[in-house]
């Protein structure tokens, strides 16, 4: 029998993402959200969603994980725009970890609700609180939101929770990484127990469960990741380079594959920073976009790549959520993210909806073992890509001046042996008779077997601890003495010394 072929990642298939048995009218769902559904031109559902929307009609609360891009916002909003009555206001709720998310999850919801008679209304930090408390004040019947300003609007009296009947929390995995957990934890608490509660996620961790077990009533498992966590329609690619050649490697694949709209992200908002100025100088129009930004810049970069009038943007993780552009054609990873889920968040920018997509790796020489991981957790591959004609920049003097010093450190290391540096201390010099030459000392005494290479040491070292060393009973008649009052004048003459014991334990040698 023959070894089955190792998957690679990319590999055509698109059998993950639609199912071809089964179309939205036969889910069950509601005449307006129907119309919806078609008006937007869909027919077939993603496999996820063919198998969560069923469920979440019955009221059924459930843990449902999927890969990045297989459509959860609308296996999700569906059935809530189904279940949820016009008018009810605030009696669904969905938590999301970034303000990006809330505009996008709020705008597909209203555009798959266009004949509910129903409104989703963003909440989110970085916009006024006067502009969403009037909106809110109109009573719309879905609010998506960001932990902590949804926490803060319902203090200031604008939100109320005592009508939720569907809470979802999207993106869960983010949301306790970046630090919501209590968050989430007294938001659901304050709302009431008879609701259906939803999580979903591209990534299910032990502690995602473990709050889904918490908060959910018998909640139903769903596993839509069978083989790649990643979508298949993802051509996936790592390219070796060194760090100092990364930006270079960048601009050559800008330049020599013209993808049309790109992704590039970053660790840090500074290599955000650093790197679209580094593209401008090079004649390539890039936006940053991260959380130090106004939410006004993020806004508008945001709207020019969707209008196609931006063609890279490089941001950091936090700002990438929500980023659900179409047309986004390629993702490049110019840093490896610590966290490998981070990895499949980024990577599903792109290839959306059954759409082709590229994912590019820059990976340094002392990344190999993130990317493996990486590779361990999507199971599969990801095969390497070589540019022969990228001609690697010359080492840089500051990393040549480094190895230089570490290989000098390296070569001038001596191991060094405490038995074979001499002997512990010098033995006495003999003295002969008067007049004669002092006798010549014995030769140290050699024991491999004992100190390998080394010398046996032959006598005690010449300085030693010395004095009185008190016993416990010693101490006692010295405290007792301590505490006595002082002997009178005629008490004061000395009296004969009385035999040491030998049992008192006192020693004048110690």
């Amino acid at each position: 029998m023959h070894p089955a072929p190792k998957k690679v990642a990319g590999d055509r298939d698109t059998g993950d993402v639609f199912d071809k048995t089964s179309r939205f009218a036969d889910l069950g769902l509601s005449e307006p959200v129907m119309r919806g559904v078609t008006a937007a031109g869909f027919e077939y559902p993603t496999s996820i969603q063919a198998q969560i929307i069923p469920i979440l009609l019955t009221g059924k609360d459930m843990l449902g994980q999927a890969k990045t891009g297989t459509g959860k916002t609308a296996a999700f909003g569906l059935p809530m725009l189904s279940r949820l009555t016009p008018g009810d206001a605030m009696s669904g709720i969905v938590l999301v970890p970034t303000r990006e998310l809330a505009i996008q999850v709020a705008t597909d919801l209203n555009e798959l609700g266009r004949f509910t008679g129903m409104t989703a209304l963003p909440v989110y930090g970085g916009q006024s609180i006067s502009t969403q408390a009037d909106r809110l004040s109109r009573g719309p019947e879905i609010i998506v939101a960001t932990p902590g300003r949804l926490m803060d609007m319902r203090e200031r009296g604008y939100v109320r929770y005592e009508n939720v009947k569907i809470a979802v929390l999207d993106e869960v995995d983010r949301m306790l990484d970046i630090g919501f957990r209590d968050d989430i934890k007294r938001i659901l608490g304050s709302c009431p127990r008879e609701r259906q509660t939803v999580f979903v996620s591209a990534t299910l961790p032990r502690e995602v469960e473990t709050l889904a077990r918490t908060f959910a009533r018998e909640a139903e498992k769903i596993v839509a990741t069978s083989g790649s966590l990643t979508a298949t329609m993802v051509k996936q690619y790592h390219l070796p380079v060194e760090p100092w050649d990364k930006k270079q490697l960048l601009l050559h694949l800008l330049t020599h594959e013209s993808p049309a709209l790109t992704l590039v992200f970053c660790r840090t908002k500074k290599t955000v920073d650093n790197l679209a100025e580094y593209l401008a100088r090079k004649g390539i129009e890039a936006h940053a976009m991260h959380g130090d930004m106004q939410q006004s810049k993020r806004n508008s970069a945001l709207a020019r790549l969707k209008s196609g009038s931006l063609s890279v943007l490089i941001a950091s993780d936090l700002a990438s959520r929500g980023l659900d552009v179409e047309g986004i054609t390629h993702v490049i990873n110019y840093d490896l993210p610590e966290d490998p889920d981070l990895y499949v968040h980024r990577i599903g920018r792109t290839a959306r909806a059954g759409r082709d997509g590229v994912a590019w790796a820059l990976v340094t020489p002392e990344q190999g073992e993130l990317l493996t991981e990486i590779e361990m957790l999507i199971n599969a591959e990801i095969p390497k890509l070589d540019y022969p004609d990228f001609k690697p920049g010359p080492l840089p003097d500051d990393v040549r001046r480094d190895r230089e010093a570490a290989e000098k450190r390296a070569s001038g290391t001596k191991t060094f042996n405490r038995f074979a540096s001499g002997p512990l201390s010098a033995p006495p010099v003999p003295v002969g008779a008067p007049g004669e030459a002092p006798a010549a000392a014995p030769p140290p005494v050699m024991d491999p077997s004992k100190f390998p290479g080394g010398i046996v040491p032959s006598r005690l070292p010449e300085k030693r601890l010395g004095g009185k060393v008190r016993s416990a009973r010693s101490m006692r008649q010295a405290i007792a003495q301590s505490a006595s009052p002082p002997p009178s004048a005629s008490e004061s003459a000395p009296a004969p010394s009385p035999t040491p014991d030998a049992g008192s334990g006192e020693s004048a040698s110690g």
